[in-house]
């Protein structure tokens, strides 16, 4: 049997609570002047409440990217991690630690969520960010898909499989920081839906399964992205059948008692 190789360790995300720290080539520039520092860049600091560019590691230094790089908040923690080894190589190469629940309960408070009735309510648990997480390839949407190694390692493999039986298995989206799970509930609310609405569809911020990395949502060509239809679909025929032997699972069946809608295309890799 044909078995993926694995995932390229260099080509890591670290972690830190307030900017992940990309390797150069993955992100898309958004100007001409971005593409130039860019396309040399090692590392680029990304700001996870918004995205934005902070910084880029450069051969000759820092290149800042915002004025007033120096006031950043978590800027310290993320220099002091592009200047140390490697989190997998000081920690041995599948350990993968955890962050700590950083401004939660700021974030919950916000939305006038209740952390510990919610929690009650759904059985759902606080899920800690990985402190690094490793490439696997690409999204439907041409975006860098982070997953924590062994998941990302299961989804390649669980992927090759699906191709050799004539399937063609996309990630729709794979991990999301807390900051990238709040900025969900802003945009809806921005819509007019409440509160009480969204966490129907989506988990809490702090509480969805894809801050964890091991979480994916899985399309198919030709079918739109997270819908019920999905489960009409020879691919998600394929999944029931075979996604347990790779290690996943499917989070939210009918009448799951988290109160979360059923979602044939979201995956969780328990190993």
């Amino acid at each position: 049997m044909t078995r993926t190789p694995p995932v390229p360790l260099k080509a890591v995300l670290l972690n830190t609570p307030d900017i992940e720290l990309w390797p150069g080539g993955l992100l898309r520039a958004r100007s001409n002047g971005d593409a130039r520092i860019l396309s040399r860049a090692r590392r680029v600091l990304r700001r996870k409440r918004d995205g934005t560019y902070l910084a880029a590691d450069l051969a000759e230094g820092i290149q800042p990217l915002v004025p007033r790089l120096h006031r950043e908040p978590g800027l310290d923690a993320a220099l002091d991690l592009l200047d140390a080894s490697p989190l997998h190589a000081r920690n041995g190469i599948d350990h993968v630690g955890q962050l700590p629940l950083h401004r939660l309960q700021d974030r919950l408070d916000a939305l006038g969520v209740d952390a510990e009735g919610y929690a009650q309510r759904t059985g759902l648990g606080l899920v800690a960010e990985p402190d690094w997480l490793a490439f696997a390839g690409f999204d439907r949407y041409r975006r860098a898909l982070w997953l924590r190694i062994d998941a990302a390692r299961a989804w390649l493999r669980m992927r090759e499989a699906a191709v050799r039986d004539g399937i063609v298995l996309e990630a729709i989206s794979g991990y999301r920081s807390h900051d990238y799970q709040l900025g969900i509930f802003v945009r809806k609310l921005a819509r007019g839906l409440s509160v009480d609405e969204i966490l129907r569809v989506n988990a809490a911020p702090g509480f969805s399964e894809h801050h964890g990395g091991c979480a994916l949502d899985i399309g198919t060509p030709d079918e739109p992205p997270a819908e019920e239809s999905f489960e009409a679909t020879p691919a998600f025929g394929w999944l029931q059948a075979n996604a347990d032997g790779h290690g996943f699972a499917m989070s939210y069946p009918r009448g799951n008692p988290r109160g979360i809608v059923y979602e044939p295309w979201h995956w969780r890799f328990a190993g």
